[in-house]
Formats: structure tokens, C-alpha cells, sequence
């Protein structure tokens, strides 16, 4: 995803295209109606093949079948667009908007960029068409853990811009509330990641994910899209608690045995490799009409889906929400497991690529029916011993060179500074973290962010005060008046750098 715009915001994507197997031609080829079934990218093939059918056929402990009933999985991303497959009641539930777009009605909560409802299809998506016991049904579009929910929690604008103090307060966010209306948040998922100049041993985004960790709460993240001459993964996911994932190609058969790490997943390096890999490759998700991918990315609409509902992309983003929906299945299955226990459970239970092996795969790929049909690892078995984060390096290092830009006056976001231009001192932060208190009601880093409550429709906005870094008084900013603010908060030289083309955006929306 990413990649350059012109002075006049038009994108020029390195590469858009990745439909090299055809699928779309193949699941249209009858009678020009596009088919899930005949689809190696499609929900209903990824979740057939590599294991979720299985598994929504077990009867599950809290009752019903395995589907992800009662975990709740927060989305830090773009935003999540409340389209067909994403409408049930109660599925999607808006946490704060921590977005540049949060200032303005039209735009808080909204997914301007695609992105985010991409991913959030990926894990729970359910038509509301589906009847209980036919999920398995091609006829209709189901995710991964069609019965778990969804926490929005927006952090990217509608152009992709965020820095990456945003990503930790949401994060932090998340852990202070994962209980709140009994929403039960077990697994965050962080479809993107950072070039950061600096170890996970130091990096405030790798201590914010341990946090989250160690307090129960699984974080599943992208391996990175660089391809396998990048010798480190993406932060976090070079933080070797987490599950860090890669994704796999299936190379257009319908033969495993012939799969191989696809080309554009991170490989690191012998101290840190992808945990596991999951299907990554022109994968159909739920598409955003009007959004930034969607204009820009005709490409990625699917061939002979007449109701326009398809998007089609590519990337360890979309493998990493594959996997955050296995881990809400086993999390329902066995709620009693640690974070520790579940990331355990996936790697002995992956499948090794026996034809195509590399170092890049891991453990190997993602099995959700021999997960369950594997014995939970002991805790002390399954339990992590690696030196702790100290979060205390810095802000800049983590941002990795992008930095995003004020419209207005064209200055970045540099140094020991937030995404609203308080001061960061990471000493306090960790401290206030580690503890529990680095949200004050809507108070984060001094600042006030979003509101102190629920209210009948999410979390409660607020209005932004005091002075950003760019010497402009948030209060006397003028919003753009278009529906997604596209193109307001982009990165240096136009590229939207903190969701930048090599790693976090990258070949996320290619199309054939």
C-alpha cells in the first residue's frame, strides 16, 4: 500500500498487480460471475484450507460451535467501515479515534483509507445472510472467527497518515480498557510496522506490545513486506514476545505441498524470524467504495463481483489478520490460555513447507485444525524468558525515518515529540504504562485525545486543545470538507511515511 503522490495527491503505487495466478479469471470463468470457491484468495478458501471449517465445527465450552463467540478482537489500523458483512449488530464496536480525521464528525471512526476494514473483514467478517451452522457456505462472505467482534480503534487517517505515538496510545488504550462492556479484548492486531532504527530491547512501540502482553492480551503484527533480503523484521514485530507473521503464496494449485514464503514477506535474521506464516497472497476482502485504495486502486476490484462488494490485496498485513482470527478461535476454544500458551500452540502445530523450505517460514504454516487437535502446551512449557523492553529509546528512531507532515505549513513531526505536540519523556511513559495509568479518563501523555466515556454509539470524541508541533493552535485549524479528509496528514515528500510503501503499505492493494 503506499507509495509516492504527486503535488496533487495522486498516488504512484510501485506496484499494483499480483494476481499472477488469474484468479479472477478462473473464479469468473463460468459464467462470468465471480465464485469463492474457485478462488485460491477467497475467505472461503482461505478458511477451508487451512483450517477454520474444522474448527467451526467443534462445540466450543461457553457454548455453540468454535467461531470466535465472545473474544473480541481490537483492530488498531485505519478505521473500520461498517459495510455489508461488517453491519450485524454488535459486531463492530468504535473505540477512540486517535486518527487525524477524529477532529471532524463525517470522518471520526470512518475508514477513509481501506485499510483497516480490510483487515477487520479478514478476522471476523459475517454476512448477515449467514445462517447458524452455514458458515461454510461459498454463497456468502465469512471471515476467520465469523462470531468474534470487532474493536475499531482508528489511529491512521484517511490517507494513511500516523505516527507511530499514536499506534502506542492506542495500544495502551486497548490493555486500560480490554474489559470495558464486557467486550473481552484477547488479541490486538497491528497490520503494519515500522523500519525503526533502533532494537526492540529499547524501542517504545516493542515495550507498549509487551504490555499489552503480559497483561493477557495476544498482539499479533506484521512480519514486514521488504522480501527476504530484509535483514529485520518490522517493529514490532522484531519484538520476539509477540507472533510475528510472514505470509505464504500459494503459487495458483491447490496442492500445499508446492507453496512457498511469498516474495515480498520480511525473512529478519537469524535473532529474530517470522513465527509463522498464513495466506497472504490476493487475498478478497471486503472493499471500501470511495476510499483512498479504492479510488486509486481500480486494479484491486475483483473481476466479475457484481455487487462491488471485493477488494483484492496482498501482503503480511492480510496474513496477520488470518492469524489474529485463528487466535480468537483457540482463544474461545481454550480461554484459559495465556498469550504465551496460544503463540506455543500455533508454531508446533504450523505445517512445514517440506518442497520449499527457507528460514523465512518459521515455525511453518498456519494450521487451525491441528491447533486444536494439538494438546495445549504447560504454561511453564510455553512460557517466554526473553530480556524485557525498556521502552527508553526514542520516538524518532521508532518513526524510522517517516515522518508525517502539517498540510498547512508543511512542517514534520520530529523528536521527542506526539502526534498532538506534547512532550514525550519515555521514562514517565513507561512508568505510567507498566502501571496501568498512561490514560487518564481521555487523557494521554498530558494531552487531552478523545473523551472520558461510552456513549450509545462507542467512545466518546473530543475536541482537540493547545498548540501542535507545528506552532498551529489545534482549535483554530480548518478541517478539509471532504468526506474522507483525503490527503491531509501525509508523510515527507507526499509518500504518507509512516504507512510507507516498503513495509507498512506495501503490496497490500495489488490488483491484476
Amino acid at each position: 500500500m503506499g507509495g509516492q503522490a504527486t503535488a496533487t495527491g495522486a498516488f504512484l503505487e510501485e506496484e499494483w498487480g499480483d494476481d499472477d495466478t488469474y484468479e479472477d479469471e478462473q473464479a469468473s470463468r463460468f459464467d462470468g460471475t465471480w465464485k469463492a470457491d474457485h478462488d485460491q484468495g477467497s475467505l472461503y478458501w482461505i478458511t477451508k484450507h487451512y483450517g477454520a471449517h474444522d474448527a467451526w465445527g467443534k462445540s466450543a465450552p461457553n457454548g455453540g460451535k468454535v467461531t470466535g463467540r465472545g473474544v473480541t478482537v481490537a483492530v488498531i489500523d485505519t478505521g473500520v467501515a461498517k459495510v455489508p458483512g461488517l453491519d450485524l449488530p454488535g459486531k463492530v464496536i468504535d473505540g477512540p479515534d486517535l486518527s487525524y480525521d477524529s477532529q471532524r464528525a463525517g470522518t471520526r471512526y470512518v475508514d477513509g483509507y481501506g485499510h483497516g476494514t480490510h483487515m477487520a473483514a479478514i478476522i471476523a467478517g459475517r454476512d448477515a445472510s449467514v445462517p447458524v451452522g452455514g458458515e461454510n457456505d461459498a454463497k456468502h462472505f465469512v471471515g476467520v472467527a465469523p462470531d468474534a467482534r470487532i474493536l475499531n480503534v482508528k489511529v491512521g487517517a484517511s490517507d494513511g497518515g500516523a505516527d507511530v505515538s499514536q499506534v502506542i496510545a492506542g495500544i495502551d488504550w486497548v490493555v486500560a480498557h480490554r474489559n470495558d462492556n464486557g467486550m473481552n479484548v484477547r488479541v490486538i492486531n497491528l497490520s503494519y510496522g515500522t523500519l525503526s532504527q533502533q532494537s526492540a530491547a529499547v524501542d517504545p512501540l516493542a515495550r507498549a506490545v509487551e504490555n499489552a502482553w503480559k497483561k493477557g492480551v495476544v498482539v499479533v503484527a506484521s512480519a514486514g513486506n521488504d522480501g527476504a533480503a530484509a535483514a529485520r523484521l518490522a517493529m514490532p514485530a522484531e519484538d520476539p514476545y509477540l507472533i510475528a507473521v510472514g505470509a505464504v503464496d500459494h503459487r495458483g494449485t491447490e496442492d500445499l505441498k508446492d507453496d512457498r514464503v511469498a516474495g515480498f514477506s520480511n525473512a529478519g535474521n537469524s535473532a529474530r524470524r517470522p513465527d509463522l506464516l498464513a495466506p497472504g497472497k490476493s487475498v478478497v476482502s471486503l472493499r471500501v467504495p470511495g476510499s483512498d485504495a479504492d479510488r486509486h486502486h481500480p486494479a484491486g476490484r475483483v473481476t466479475g463481483d457484481v455487487a462491488g462488494r471485493y477488494f483484492r490485496g496482498s501482503g503480511t498485513s492480510q496474513a496477520t489478520a488470518v492469524v489474529s482470527g485463528a487466535a480468537a478461535l483457540l482463544l474461545q476454544a481454550r480461554p484459559t490460555m495465556t498469550p504465551d500458551q496460544v503463540k506455543a500452540l500455533l508454531r508446533v502445530s504450523a505445517d512445514k513447507l517440506v518442497s520449499y523450505p527457507s528460514p523465512a517460514m518459521g515455525s511453518g504454516v498456519l494450521d487451525i485444525k491441528g491447533a486444536l487437535d494439538t494438546s495445549t502446551p504447560s504454561v511453564n512449557t510455553a512460557r517466554q524468558v526473553w530480556t524485557a523492553s525498556t521502552g527508553l529509546g526514542t520516538l524518532e528512531a521508532s518513526r524510522g525515518g517517516d515522518n508525517v507532515v502539517d498540510p498547512s505549513n508543511g512542517r514534520s513531526l520530529t523528536g521527542e515529540v506526539d502526534a498532538l505536540g506534547a512532550p514525550f519523556d519515555a521514562a514517565r511513559w513507561v512508568a505510567a504504562s507498566t502501571a496501568g495509568t498512561a490514560w487518564v479518563g481521555g487523557t494521554w501523555n498530558g494531552r487531552t485525545w478523545t473523551g472520558s466515556a461510552w456513549t450509545s454509539t462507542g467512545w466518546a470524541p473530543a475536541g482537540w486543545t493547545g498548540t501542535s508541533w507545528s506552532g498551529q493552535d489545534w482549535a483554530t485549524r480548518t478541517y478539509s470538507s471532504d468526506t474522507f479528509l483525503a490527503r491531509s496528514w501525509r508523510g515527507e515528500q507526499f509518500l504518507a511515511r509512516s504507512w510507507r510503501g516498503s513495509t507498512w503499505l506495501a503490496r497490500s492493494w495489488r490488483g491484476f
